[in-house]
């Protein structure tokens, strides 16, 4: 059993309940079952609910917050651990090192950008962690169309794109890590 997933997801709520919805299902589900969350750090959107939901559920929750989001973001001062750092690199980085696999809410190119490091990260053999994408209400399915594309036109390898699962289901997600 992994003993702590980094989540990324948006600092919105987006405009489906079903998003926060799933940000409440995975927070409490990796709470009560003793995996600590790894965020972003702010109490905002989805990365709030998430973080909530987990400590509601009993368990740890550490975020990881840029001085400069900070205050946009308002970081969650009911936390396991914070930290203030000075860089978004910072952020990943210490993300990654606190982290034993990525799972990846709906969110906006932060989100993006984020897992997709983490995912290079692991294609390069910086490490070997899992992640995946829960797909609420097909959210990720053009990402996925788009990763399917890439190895259809030789730009990744099929073993690459099999690095992450996608799924709607979080146990099975959960259980791919």
């Amino acid at each position: 059993m992994i003993g702590s997933v980094a989540v990324f997801c948006g600092s919105r709520f987006g405009d489906d309940p079903a998003y926060a919805e799933a940000a409440v299902l995975v927070g409490r589900t990796l709470g009560e079952r003793g995996v600590r969350v790894v965020y972003g750090g702010g109490r905002v959107g989805l990365m709030g609910v998430v973080a909530d939901a987990a400590l509601d559920a009993g368990g740890e929750v550490v975020g990881v917050i840029p001085r400069s989001l900070d205050e946009r973001e308002v970081a969650h001062q009911g936390l396991t651990e914070l930290y203030v750092v000075e860089t978004m690199h910072e952020r990943k980085a210490i993300m990654a090192e606190r982290a034993d696999a990525f799972l990846t809410l709906p969110g906006g190119i932060g989100t993006l950008e984020e897992i997709a490091e983490q995912w290079t990260w692991t294609q390069l053999g910086i490490h070997a962690k899992r992640g995946g994408f829960l797909d609420v209400g097909g959210y990720w399915r053009p990402l996925r169309t788009m990763i399917d594309t890439m190895v259809a036109q030789g730009f990744l390898a099929p073993g690459q794109a099999d690095l992450m699962t996608f799924s709607d289901d979080l146990d099975e997600l959960l259980s791919s890590f």
